[in-house]
């Protein structure tokens, strides 16, 4: 585990943590899991597969990112595959499953995030906060909580070009956020996410807690019928890892939030066989054949 990462975003740690989960249960069953750097030149001859982790800096160097999972899959698959990955980059895809029947939460899309956009967010959801983010981005990057009769931010701290525009949830800061993770299509583990005090991001780096969460029946059902919607869509079944992100809605009920194919924090801290579940994805993937039972 590296302690001085200079520039390093705060929530770095992640990374060693995610990555040490995974390449030690990996080892287990003789699998060779490598680290390499998206943006930095490798020799990617020689590697049987390629798998996509935390490359949470990719939103301002897009082309850059797209480019190069192209270049990985010219010497073996990527996992998610770049079909799933341009499917998932744009959060227009949340359109095509809501229209699959996932509950979504109500959204307005702009090609701007501007004064008018804004107005229009205030006038058709009735409510006295707007969340809007970017088309493509995570981690609340460049994303903003707009209050009625409060100035925009800066051009700086709103989303760069085209935008959702959402109602700001009251469940987020008093529940919290549930993410479900799954392998090859198997249910790993879950967990609620809980912002600190007077904020409403659920990220780590804005001082969010996370918890283990058990999930009902009905809330495994309706996790698992986003990604049969998501198969259905792409074409792409036992995804390698998918992350289930859902929030309560206005109406009580749990809405989609986020469904992360591309580079989703997997929480093996909530998580301790995760590892195992994911070695189990990543053997079947390689060997074209099923899932083996639970070692």
């Amino acid at each position: 585990m590296m302690k001085d990462r200079p520039g390093a975003r705060t929530d770095w740690i992640e990374f060693d943590l995610e990555f040490d989960a995974l390449a030690g249960a990996c080892k287990d069953i003789g699998i060779s899991l490598e680290h390499r750097v998206w943006d930095e030149a490798f020799d990617a001859s020689g590697f049987d597969g390629f798998m996509i982790g935390t490359v949470w800096d990719y939103p301002p160097k897009l082309v850059r990112f797209l480019e190069t999972i192209d270049r990985l899959a010219a010497h073996g698959p990527v996992w998610n595959p770049p079909s799933v990955v341009r499917w998932n980059i744009e959060k227009t895809y949340l359109k095509a499953l809501e229209t699959a029947g996932a509950p979504s939460i109500p959204t307005l899309w702009r090609a701007r995030a501007d004064e008018g956009a804004i107005r229009d967010g205030f006038m058709v959801f009735e409510t006295d906060r707007l969340v809007v983010k970017p088309l493509v981005g995570g981690g609340a990057w460049r994303q903003a909580l707009i209050r009625r009769g409060e100035a925009l931010p800066g051009a700086d701290a709103l989303p760069p070009g085209a935008c959702l525009i959402q109602p700001f949830l009251p469940s987020v800061p008093d529940e919290g956020e549930y993410s479900l993770m799954f392998f090859g299509g198997e249910f790993s583990h879950a967990l609620v996410k809980r912002p600190k005090a007077g904020d409403y991001r659920v990220q780590s780096m804005f001082g969010a807690r996370e918890e283990v969460w058990t999930p009902g029946e009905s809330d495994l059902a309706l996790a698992r019928s986003v990604l049969d919607a998501a198969a259905q869509i792409t074409g792409e079944a036992d995804l390698l890892y998918a992350r289930v992100d859902m929030v309560r809605g206005l109406d009580g009920q749990l809405a989609l939030m986020e469904l992360e194919v591309i580079e989703p924090y997997f929480y093996p801290e909530q998580g301790p066989g995760m590892g195992e579940v994911f070695a189990r994805a990543l053997e079947a993937k390689l060997t074209g054949g099923a899932i083996s039972p639970k070692r």
